[in-house]
C-alpha cells in the first residue's frame, strides 16, 4: 500500500465562497458568515457599512505565536437609484483589508522543528515545516523531545503550522440595471473583484413573475464568473515545498520570485418561489446550482507527506519506522459540482407586533461536502424607532473526501525526487475542507432617527469546533477556535426623507447655504441653520504621489537617495514608485442650539505603495524586492467637533470649530519582509491614524453677494501627546485656505480655491523592529511646505424628490512642493462630498 492515510481524528470541510487573499485563499474559500451580504436598498436609497471580523488565538499545544490571528476590516457602499418609474439603478462597492496568521499546513506535534529545536515553524516568519518524525508500526508519531531524540510513548497530537502575510487588500464593484413592469422585473449586471494576487469579472441576469395577485412570486437566474490566479509563492517557505505539480504554471521573474498562474471559470443559475399564506405569514423556497472548473486550489496551502523507505537500516526505531516529512503543495480536483436548497419561513406575531424568521439551507458538492445551515432571528420594535433582532446560527458540514492532515507515503524520498504515482490524485489539509461545526449567537440594534434615516449596529459571535459537527466525526480539537463579527450601517431614504421634511419647506430651509457652501476639500465650513437640525453626509477622498523623488523641491537621482535618503546606513535600497490614498468619512451634524452645531465623523481609509529598486544601492535589500508593494486600510482616526456661531448677518458668517481627533487608527501594523526573522512596522506613512490625540481647530469665514460666494479658513492640528503606543509622533499641521465661487445655473456653481500647507516631520522613531531600507522609513523624510489650487463644482438639488442633496467635486492640483528630507512628489488629490440636511 503505497499512501497510508494519518487514522488521527481527522474530517472537515470548507464553505464556498468568492473572497480569496494572499494570507488566505486565492482558491475562493472564505470563512463561514465572513463576508457582509449586499445591502438591500429601497428606491434612492442609500448605504454605507463598516464590519470588523477577528479570530481569537489557535490552540498551538505549548508553541507561542509571534503572529496576530486573523482579522478583516469591511468597508461597503451600496445604492438603488430609480431613473425612471420603471427602470432601477443599484450599485456596490465592498473593500476588504485582511491581516493576520493563517494556517498553512498540519503535522503531528511531534514534528522535528514544530518545538524548540527550530521554533520559527510556528512562530517566526519562516515556515520551516518539513523534518523528521519516528512512527511505531501501526504508524502513530512517537514523543521526542524536541530535538528528534525518541522518549517513549505514542502522541497523536496534530498542530497547525501557522504562517503570516502583509496586510491585502481586496476592491469589488457591482452593478445591477433592472426593468419592472406590473408583474414581472428583469435586470442584468455585472462586476469585477481585484487583489494583488486574484482577479474575477462576473455578469449575471435576473428576473422575477407575480402571479396569484401578487400573492406568489418566482425568481431566477443566471451567472457567469472568470477568475485568474497569480500568486506569487512565499519566497521563505519555496526552498521547503515541492511544486512540481504545479511546473507549468509557474514563472519565475528576475528577481527569482515565482509565481503561480491558474484560471478558474464558474457557471451558477438558481430558481426562487415565493408564496404569502396570510396577511401574517409567507415562505420562501430556493435551489441553486454551479459548475466549476479550472484551477481550485489554494495556492498558499501544502499537506506534509511523510515518507517512509521501506529498506530504511539504523536510523528506525524498534518495532518502528523513520520518516522524512517534505511539504507539497496541496491538489484539488479540476471540477465542481454543487447544489443548495434552502426554505425561509417569516411570521407576523401580532401580540408583540414581532416577526419570527427561520432559514434553513442544504449544501453537497461532489467533493462529497454535506452542510447544513440553521438559522432563526427575532425583529422586535421597541418603539420611538428603536428595534432589537437576536440571532441564532448554527452551521455544519462534513469533510472533502480528499481531505487530510497529513499523508504517509512508504517509499524514499532523495531532493525531490519520489514516485507521484503512489501519492492520491487529490489531497488538502486546509482545516475549511475538514468536518466541523460552527455556533453563534448575535443581536443587531437599529435606531429610525427620522424617516429615511436608519442606523444599525450589530455584533455576532462565532464557535467554530470539530466537536460541533452533526453526528459528531469531525476534526480534532487543534482546528478549534472563536471569531466575531461586529458591524454598523447607516441608510438614507432620499424619497422618505422629501415625503417626511416637504417639498416647499424643505426647499426654502436649504436655500440659505446654497451659495455659501465651500469647495468639497473644506471641512468644516458651515453650520447648521436652526436649532434641531441634522446633517448626514458622505466624503472622499483620494489622493496620489508618482514620479521624481524631491530633496526640498528639486529632484535628485538614485545616487543622490542612496547616498543621503538613509541616515545612519549603508545607503537606501529601494524608494517609492507611486503611494495612493483613498479616505471615506461619515460626516453626522447636530444641532442642538443655533449657535452650536456638534459633528461626529468616523473614517476608513486604505493606502497602496509600490517600490522600486534604486540604481547603486549597496545590495539587494533583505526586506523588499523590486517592484513589490504594500497595502493597509481599516478604521482611521474619528473626529469628534463643535462649530460655534461668532458672527451672523446677511451676506457674511464668521464660526469656529474646536475639536479632537481620537486615536482609534491602528499604528502597530507590521510588513512581514523576505528573509528577516520577525515581522517589522509598516511604513509610518502607511499606518492608519496618527496614534495620538490631537487638537484640531478653525476659524472660517463664508461671504455671498447675488450669485458670487467666497469663503477663507485657518485650520491646524496639534498633537497632544509627544508619541504614541509605537513610540511616534505624526509633525503639526498648519493650513490656510480662500476659495470663490460663481453660480453657472441656478443648481451648479464653480469655484477656485489655493492652499498653503505646513507639516512638520516624525517625531520619535517606531519602538520595535521596523525595515531601514528606504527614505520612507525615516522619520526627518515626512512633513514640508505645500503649495496647491483647487478646481471644484458643487451641485444642489432645488425640487423634486431628490431636493435637498448637495454634491460636490474638486481636483487639487500640487502647484509646489517643499519636502522635508527625501520624498515623492505628489500628483494631485480628488475631493468629494454628499450631504442632506433635515
Amino acid at each position: 500500500m503505497a499512501v497510508i492515510k494519518s487514522n488521527s481524528n481527522s474530517n472537515t470541510s470548507g464553505k464556498p465562497s468568492n473572497a480569496s487573499l494572499q494570507a488566505l485563499t486565492a482558491a475562493a474559500l472564505a470563512l463561514p458568515g465572513l463576508m457582509l451580504p449586499p445591502a438591500q436598498a429601497a428606491d434612492d436609497e442609500f448605504g454605507v457599512q463598516y464590519g470588523h471580523y477577528q479570530e481569537g488565538g489557535r490552540n498551538l499545544f505549548g508553541v507561542e505565536s509571534k503572529f496576530s490571528p486573523i482579522e478583516v476590516d469591511t468597508l461597503q457602499g451600496s445604492g438603488n437609484i430609480k431613473i425612471t418609474d420603471r427602470v432601477k439603478f443599484n450599485f456596490n462597492y465592498t473593500q476588504d483589508t485582511w491581516s493576520g496568521a493563517t494556517p498553512i499546513s498540519t503535522a503531528p506535534l511531534e514534528l522535528r522543528g514544530n518545538r524548540t529545536a527550530t521554533p520559527n515553524t510556528v512562530t517566526g516568519a519562516t515556515p520551516i515545516i518539513n523534518g523528521d518524525l519516528y512512527f511505531d508500526s501501526a504508524f502513530n508519531p512517537l514523543r521526542t523531545d524536541g530535538f528528534g531524540n525518541l522518549t517513549g510513548g505514542v502522541n497523536r497530537q496534530l498542530v497547525h503550522t501557522m504562517s503570516s502575510a502583509s496586510p491585502e487588500t481586496r476592491k469589488q464593484g457591482d452593478f445591477k440595471l433592472g426593468y419592472e413592469w406590473d408583474e414581472a422585473a428583469v435586470d442584468i449586471g455585472g462586476g469585477v473583484s481585484l487583489e494583488n494576487d486574484y482577479e474575477s469579472r462576473f455578469v449575471n441576469m435576473g428576473g422575477r413573475m407575480d402571479f396569484n395577485q401578487k400573492l406568489t412570486t418566482l425568481t431566477g437566474g443566471l451567472s457567469y464568473t472568470s477568475s485568474d490566479t497569480k500568486a506569487l509563492l512565499d519566497h521563505d517557505a519555496l526552498p521547503y515545498i515541492d511544486t512540481n505539480a504545479y511546473a507549468a504554471q509557474i514563472t519565475v521573474d528576475q528577481a527569482g520570485g515565482k509565481t503561480l498562474h491558474g484560471e478558474r471559470q464558474d457557471w451558477a443559475g438558481h430558481l426562487g418561489l415565493t408564496q404569502v399564506l396570510n396577511k401574517n405569514a409567507l415562505i420562501e423556497t430556493g435551489v441553486g446550482y454551479t459548475f466549476s472548473t479550472g484551477y481550485m486550489e489554494n495556492p498558499y496551502k501544502v499537506v506534509q507527506v511523510a515518507f517512509i523507505d521501506p529498506n530504511q537500516q539504523f536510523l528506525a526505531p524498534a518495532d518502528g519506522y523513520f520518516a522524512n516529512v517534505q511539504a507539497l503543495l496541496e491538489q484539488r480536483p479540476n471540477e465542481r459540482n454543487q447544489v443548495t436548497g434552502n426554505v425561509r419561513y417569516v411570521q407576523h406575531i401580532d401580540a408583540f407586533d414581532a416577526a419570527l424568521h427561520f432559514n434553513y439551507r442544504y449544501y453537497h458538492d461532489d467533493w462529497d461536502i454535506n452542510a447544513h445551515t440553521f438559522e432563526a432571528d427575532w425583529g422586535q420594535p421597541l418603539g420611538q424607532g428603536w428595534s432589537v433582532t437576536p440571532r441564532i446560527r448554527y452551521y455544519s458540514q462534513d469533510a472533502a473526501d480528499f481531505y487530510i492532515p497529513y499523508l504517509i507515503s512508504k517509499q524514499a524520498y532523495a531532493s525531490g525526487d519520489f514516485n507521484r504515482s503512489k501519492l492520491p490524485a487529490n489531497f488538502s489539509s486546509d482545516h475549511r475542507l475538514s468536518g466541523y461545526g460552527a455556533l453563534s449567537g448575535g443581536v443587531t440594534v437599529s435606531k429610525q432617527f427620522t424617516k429615511g434615516v436608519n442606523l444599525d449596529v450589530g455584533f455576532e459571535y462565532y464557535t467554530h469546533a470539530g466537536a460541533l459537527k452533526l453526528g459528531g466525526g469531525g476534526e480534532g480539537d487543534y482546528t478549534d477556535f472563536d471569531y466575531f463579527m461586529a458591524n454598523a450601517a447607516l441608510k438614507v431614504n432620499l424619497a422618505a426623507l422629501s415625503s417626511a421634511v416637504g417639498g416647499a419647506a424643505h426647499n426654502g430651509h436649504h436655500h440659505h447655504h446654497y451659495g455659501a457652501h465651500a469647495p468639497a476639500g473644506v471641512m468644516f465650513d458651515h453650520m447648521m441653520d436652526k436649532q434641531g437640525d441634522i446633517m448626514v453626509g458622505y466624503r472622499y477622498m483620494y489622493g496620489n504621489q508618482a514620479g521624481d523623488t524631491l530633496h526640498g523641491t528639486h529632484a535628485v537621482s538614485d545616487q543622490s537617495i542612496v547616498n543621503n535618503g538613509c541616515p545612519g546606513t549603508e545607503g537606501c535600497g529601494s524608494t517609492p514608485l507611486e503611494m495612493s490614498m483613498h479616505m471615506h468619512m461619515v460626516d453626522l451634524m447636530y444641532a442642538p442650539t443655533d449657535w452650536l452645531t456638534l459633528m461626529l465623523m468616523p473614517q476608513f481609509m486604505d493606502m497602496d505603495m509600490k517600490l522600486r529598486e534604486l540604481a547603486g544601492a549597496p545590495a539587494e535589500s533583505e526586506e523588499h524586492h523590486h517592484g513589490s508593494g504594500h497595502a493597509t486600510g481599516g478604521v482611521g482616526d474619528t473626529g469628534m467637533y463643535a462649530l460655534v456661531k461668532l458672527f451672523d448677518m446677511p451676506g457674511h458668517h464668521f464660526h469656529m470649530s474646536l475639536g479632537f481627533s481620537a486615536p482609534t487608527g491602528d499604528v502597530g501594523i507590521m510588513l512581514r519582509p523576505a528573509h528577516h526573522e520577525d515581522p517589522g512596522f509598516i511604513h509610518y506613512g502607511m499606518q492608519l491614524g496618527s496614534g495620538t490625540w490631537d487638537f484640531k481647530p478653525s476659524i472660517t469665514y463664508t461671504g455671498e453677494l447675488d450669485k458670487w460666494s467666497w469663503g477663507a479658513q485657518v485650520s491646524g492640528t496639534k498633537r497632544l501627546e509627544s508619541q504614541n503606543k509605537s513610540g511616534y509622533a505624526l509633525g503639526d499641521i498648519f493650513q490656510t485656505t480662500a476659495w470663490g465661487s460663481y453660480s453657472l445655473l441656478n443648481w451648479l456653481s464653480a469655484s477656485v480655491r489655493g492652499i498653503y500647507t505646513v507639516q512638520g516631520t516624525v517625531r520619535g522613531e517606531f519602538n520595535g523592529p521596523h525595515a531601514d531600507h528606504g527614505p520612507m522609513d525615516f522619520p526627518s523624510n515626512y512633513g514640508g511646505r505645500f503649495w496647491d489650487v483647487g478646481f471644484g463644482l458643487n451641485a444642489f438639488v432645488p425640487s423634486g424628490d431628490l431636493a435637498g442633496n448637495r454634491l460636490s467635486f474638486e481636483w487639487i492640483q500640487p502647484v509646489e512642493d517643499d519636502v522635508n528630507g527625501y520624498q515623492l512628489e505628489r500628483e494631485g488629490a480628488l475631493a468629494a462630498s454628499w450631504s442632506y440636511a433635515f
